[in-house]
């Protein structure tokens, strides 16, 4: 049967090219040693064309959305010869990547030896060496520090390991056993992908392929340019601030300047902190990857991902700036700056498509690592805890509860799957009250984890929004700020930075309460029976639902209707008079 080049077939190949990226990545998910690969799914997974253009990513991870294809464009210059087996690894940064535990696995694909595609995936690990077990400390000053750094090399060739590269590799990390069997299961994906990908355009032929994911992009183009056309033209800014880089005690500001005209959009960060001394510089990769993140959430989350969609916007930095560093500044904690732009991007939106954007969420990324000798098998184990918070109210819905930040998305590690395979206990894991921003629409509540520790750890970590209270639009209120509170409710509590590096002993209990999230529109407008539904279901207190909603609840938990309207009134009354001082 014969194929052509038309509409319907540019789809059957777009989800053929998505349903094999979803199943690399579940594939991977399953074949994963580590928690952070099998539970928490700190993964993604890409089809891209002979040129490192994105065709197709996996509905997983979008923080990692840019890192794919600039990491392969950069590849392309630096290696010119591809074989059939071949895996082409690379961590750096600076060369289009995340942080150094983000190893991303390249493959060439191959017809009548025409390379015509590779596929890729990326994912992060329980340790890559450095100063610090595990990782993901903030406050490191350079690169250097935070890890085994590594360059394009060719970790497999005619699909089979070279011995010399892994072995350098395992000499430099501290538990090689599971990190070179999830470099296995990144391998044995992209061998997967690569013969389906084959398959696939075995099947249509290979100018009807060529021909349909040229179209593919230029339809993702014009639903991009069709959405900013739509758009008054003008400038609009955005800011959010980092508490602190981990070494200096100081705020750092992330400012984003979105010029449109016409069906274009540039995007700048005039206004933007220097690059920090500490580890919060956001790679170019990164920072671009923000950008795109947010302008898919507001024209269409569903629609096809693929680079014609980003055609239409320039991202411009400044180099030096903590968006777009110079080497070697640190960068493991690159997430709290990301997640910021995402932020500031929002905010500058809401001026132009107020029905499109989310109210604040915890907008940052609260990674822990421990590290210690587990007192049963003798041998050295490593723990990581990637919690969520509140997501941002919606123009006509409730921010989810205990989200993972905008761009990461990842799952949470089971209690189950924490102390199976660990010396901790989780002795509590619940919602906080109260932590969502009040508002028409309430912020999603954060969330909180004690974790007791049965042997002495090390405990590394970078998380924010301990100074910076999640926004509220429209009229919301702040959601709550972040804590990590060690031994809570003892004579040894002590509040713990946001970022750094701890010895932690066995009994000790960390308490880890993310931040809120931001409301949307003013709470007086929230219909009563929902804040009466949230006080019965204990996700706001009973001062916030009189104080902050103005509902009158009586001993029986019914709505006193009148108390309620009279006090509704005054809080308008109230809120107006603000708004004209």
């Amino acid at each position: 049967m014969s194929y052509k080049a038309d509409l319907i077939t540019m789809q059957v190949i777009r989800y053929g090219l998505e349903a094999i990226a979803d199943d690399m990545g579940y594939n991977l998910m399953r074949m994963g040693r580590t928690t952070i690969v099998k539970e928490i799914m700190d993964i993604n997974c890409g089809i891209l064309d002979d040129k490192g253009g994105i065709l197709s990513q996996a509905h997983l991870c979008p923080l990692m959305m840019f890192s794919l294809p600039t990491t392969c464009e950069n590849m392309l210059l630096e290696i010119k010869e591809y074989e059939q087996g071949d895996v082409i690894i690379c961590n750096d940064p600076y060369l289009g990547g995340q942080h150094l535990l983000d190893v991303q696995f390249f493959s060439p694909v191959f017809i009548r030896d025409e390379l015509v595609a590779f596929v890729a995936n990326i994912a992060h690990h329980l340790d890559m060496g450095g100063a610090v077990p595990g990782g993901v400390a903030g406050g490191m000053t350079e690169i250097f520090q935070e890890g085994l750094r590594i360059p394009f090399v060719k970790l497999y060739r005619n699909g089979k390991e070279d011995r010399q590269i892994f072995n350098m590799i395992a000499n430099n990390i501290r538990i090689p056993e599971k990190t070179m069997d999830d470099f296995r299961a990144q391998a044995a994906t992209t061998f997967v992908g690569v013969k389906r990908v084959t398959e696939l355009i075995e099947k249509y032929g290979l100018d009807v392929f060529k021909q349909s994911t040229k179209m593919l992009m230029e339809y993702s183009e014009k639903k991009m340019r069709r959405f900013i056309d739509s758009l008054p033209d003008g400038d609009y800014i955005g800011v959010d601030f980092l508490d602190d880089d981990g070494i200096v005690d100081e705020p750092l500001t992330v400012k984003v300047n979105i010029h449109i005209k016409g069906d274009t959009m540039t995007v700048g960060f005039d206004g933007t902190s220097p690059q920090a001394k500490g580890n919060v510089n956001s790679p170019w990769a990164c920072t671009k990857g923000g950008v795109y993140y947010t302008m898919v959430g507001i024209v269409d989350p569903h629609m096809a991902i693929n680079s014609g969609a980003f055609r239409p916007i320039l991202v411009e930095s400044e180099k030096g700036l903590i968006t777009n560093p110079l080497p070697p500044a640190g960068v493991t904690a690159r997430s709290q700056t990301m997640t910021k732009i995402v932020e500031a991007m929002l905010k500058a939106m809401s001026h132009v498509v107020p029905d499109r954007v989310v109210a604040g969420s915890h907008g940052q990324a609260c990674t822990n690592s421990f590290m210690g000798i587990h007192p049963e098998t003798k041998k050295r184990f490593s723990y990581i805890e990637i919690q969520g918070g509140g997501a941002g109210a919606r123009p006509n819905k409730d921010g989810p509860d205990g989200q993972d930040l905008h761009l990461g998305r990842f799952m949470n590690t089971p209690v189950e799957s924490a102390e199976l395979e660990n010396p901790v206990m989780i002795e509590r894991y619940e919602f906080i009250p109260d932590s969502g921003g009040p508002g028409k629409f309430r912020g999603g509540l954060s969330l909180r984890r004690d974790i007791r520790f049965l042997t002495d750890v090390i405990w590394a970590r970078y998380s924010d929004r301990q100074r910076f209270a999640p926004q509220g639009l429209f009229g919301g209120k702040e959601g709550t700020k972040g804590s990590l509170i060690l031994n809570p409710g003892t004579d040894r509590e002590k509040r713990q930075k946001s970022k750094g590096v701890d010895n932690l002993k066995a009994g000790d209990l960390l308490s880890i309460r993310l931040p809120g999230s931001g409301g949307y529109g003013p709470p007086w407008e929230r219909d009563p029976e929902m804040v009466r539904w949230d006080v019965l279901n204990g996700k706001v207190s009973y001062k916030s639902c009189k104080e902050d909603y103005g509902v009158v609840l009586k001993d029986n938990f019914e709505i006193d209707w009148e108390k309620t309207k009279t006090l509704r009134a005054k809080l308008k009354g109230k809120d107006s008079s603000t708004k004209k001082s």
